[in-house]
């Protein structure tokens, strides 16, 4: 079976375990940069990765369902913004100077 070209956004496993995507790959450089779930960024050359998948240490994988590990993402506590319910505190009045075109 051939090694398969990494594809950018494409999401890896190595034989350990380790998830990883493949951000960015630079076919003139032969070098693959890779990020593994918990955020880490390496880069890998071109030759080890036909080297690992031939050995059958690299394998496709799907992306993982939680994908924001590898991103700093923190949960929202905003529940409910964004939603037309206003409280009685907030001035929702457009200001006077709403639509002045100062280009003109």
């Amino acid at each position: 079976m051939a090694t398969p070209q990494p594809g950018i956004g494409d999401w890896y496993r190595l034989q350990g375990g380790a998830l990883f995507e493949v951000v960015a790959f630079d076919s003139d450089d032969g070098t693959i940069e890779i990020q593994y779930f918990d955020g880490t960024v390496e880069e890998m050359d071109l030759e080890d990765w036909q080297a690992q998948w031939e050995e059958g240490s690299l394998e496709s994988a799907e992306a993982p369902e939680d994908w924001s590990g590898s991103v700093d993402i923190e949960g929202s506590d905003d529940v409910g913004r964004g939603s037309d319910s206003f409280s009685d505190d907030r001035d929702v009045r457009a200001s006077p100077l709403d639509g002045i075109d100062l280009f003109e």
